[in-house]
């Protein structure tokens, strides 16, 4: 909805919306805006490693309650 409001007679994702993003960032940001830019680009790039590692672990977990569960019931039918 707030999108709607500022720029509600471009469209939600017109090109001409993208051109006047990008003069806004380079007038606020100027000669700083490749360096702006990196920065962000490895924020995202540790934010991706990050939950690619929450992920990891997650698996780690279900895997081993899924063992624990197996070898548990494996357990019960040999005795």
């Amino acid at each position: 909805m707030f999108d709607d409001m500022i720029f509600g007679f471009l469209g939600p994702s017109s090109p001409f919306t993208y051109i006047i993003l990008g003069a806004i960032a380079f007038l606020l940001f100027g000669n700083r805006l490749p360096s702006v830019m990196r920065s962000l680009g490895r924020s995202v790039v540790e934010f991706k490693k990050g939950v690619a590692g929450i992920e990891d672990e997650l698996d780690d977990a279900v895997r081993t309650a899924d063992e624990k569960a197996t070898s548990k019931s494996g357990e019960k039918t040999e005795v």
